[in-house]
């Protein structure tokens, strides 16, 4: 709710959060995540473009590097005025500063946000080029279950 009441009055926004909150939920399931990893994970899903609205506000745009650059502190605030742990706090935050960054992705909660926001992203930036499709499938895409929903969502777009 407080990420619904943070973009209060934008609701492609919100759609998108509660989007890749689903999807990251759903691939960590079927992954077998544990408890712990998925909180973490469902927390940063929630939170993973806090950084939009400082960028905008500071910059005139949100570029995904910019949405790494003024998301950790934003979700800082949020979670630590929440009550989160730190340790939690701590990986949320650098999930949220890294969520654009497709290299070197460390740990399978930074791998499933990544697949549900592409998967996500995808659809809502109206991509119609199969060989972008075919690109983000190849590096992007390495979880069992991100790769089954990718298939049954764009499969027939890779053509």
């Amino acid at each position: 709710m407080e990420m619904i009441r943070y973009y209060e009055g934008d609701p492609r926004r919100i759609q998108h959060l509660l989007k890749v909150h689903a999807l990251s939920r759903l691939i960590a399931l079927e992954e077998n995540l544990d408890a712990g990893a998925r909180f973490t994970l469902e927390a940063a899903a929630l939170v993973h473009d806090i950084g939009i609205k400082p960028a905008e506000e500071k910059y005139g745009q949100c570029g995904g590097k910019l949405q790494e650059k003024e998301g950790p502190p934003e979700a800082e605030k949020m979670l630590s005025r929440l009550g989160f742990d730190r340790e939690i706090t701590e990986r949320v935050c650098y999930l949220v500063g890294h969520h654009h960054t497709y290299k070197g992705i460390s740990g399978e909660d930074y791998r499933i946000l990544v697949e549900a926001d592409f998967l996500v992203n995808l659809y809502e930036d109206g991509i119609d080029d199969p060989a972008a499709f075919r690109s983000a499938y190849e590096k992007i895409f390495v979880t069992e279950t991100g790769k089954k929903l990718f298939q049954t969502m764009y499969g027939g777009k890779m053509r």
